[in-house]
């Protein structure tokens, strides 16, 4: 006689240290852009452990919750640090002279362009998650277009003070995001609100669109 036998193996919640890294390397990076720390020497190391490998291994987690948005969330935006931190090392001449005297920085505009891209789809599903994790998204929205208009040298001041801000925003948002995180769960109740979706992109709200369209 054949028996099946279910495994199930349980994860803990992998939100709280994904935002957490990104807190933390959009806070020393943004700091670096408003002029009130120098160079990227220190901050290069928080954005591969931090913002590359807590995102990276955050996105591992939430595939086994069978996650998408947080798979492709945490995973598109930590490798997206880890590439950041590359591009650094090659523009400092780490890669050798060959390949900083090639680096164009228009190529890392249309980089920040084609993140610009997927930001908006995953901010439409951040309005269904929470209103913290909206908020995040829309300023990571703001933070690619200073990046990408800024890499194109349009308005690049201005730009770059956009992008800078919004990195700021983004981390005390992500900050605040972590904290709740951990503590509604570990406290079993919402002890720092977050805010709930908005709603209007379920499918109940499309189907009572079309309802009242055809009526």
């Amino acid at each position: 006689m054949n028996t099946t036998k279910e495994i199930k193996i349980s994860t803990a919640d992998p939100s709280a240290i994904g935002l957490f890294g990104l807190a933390i390397v959009t806070f020393v990076a943004s700091t670096q852009k408003l002029g009130w720390t120098d160079g990227l020497g220190l901050v290069l190391p928080w954005a591969i452990f931090l913002g590359g490998i807590a995102q990276f291994y955050a996105s591992a987690l939430d595939a086994k919750h069978n996650n998408t948005f947080g798979t492709t969330a945490f995973g598109a935006y930590g490798l997206f640090w880890m590439g950041v931190g590359t591009s650094w090392l090659v523009q400092a001449g780490v890669f050798g002279e060959a390949l900083q005297a090639s680096a164009d920085t228009r190529q890392l505009g249309v980089v920040y362009l084609g993140y610009l891209i997927l930001t908006l789809f995953m901010t439409i599903g951040a309005a269904e998650t929470n209103k913290v994790l909206f908020a995040i998204f829309v300023m990571i929205d703001f933070l690619f277009v200073g990046l990408a208009l800024s890499s194109f040298g349009i308005m690049e001041n201005g730009m770059h003070l956009l992008a800078a801000y919004s990195e700021l925003i983004i981390a005390l948002l992500s900050f605040y995001g972590a904290g709740a995180n951990v503590l509604n769960k570990h406290l079993g109740f919402k002890f720092l609100p977050i805010g709930k979706p908005f709603g209007i992109f379920t499918r109940e709200a499309f189907a009572k669109k079309t309802s009242s369209a055809k009526a």
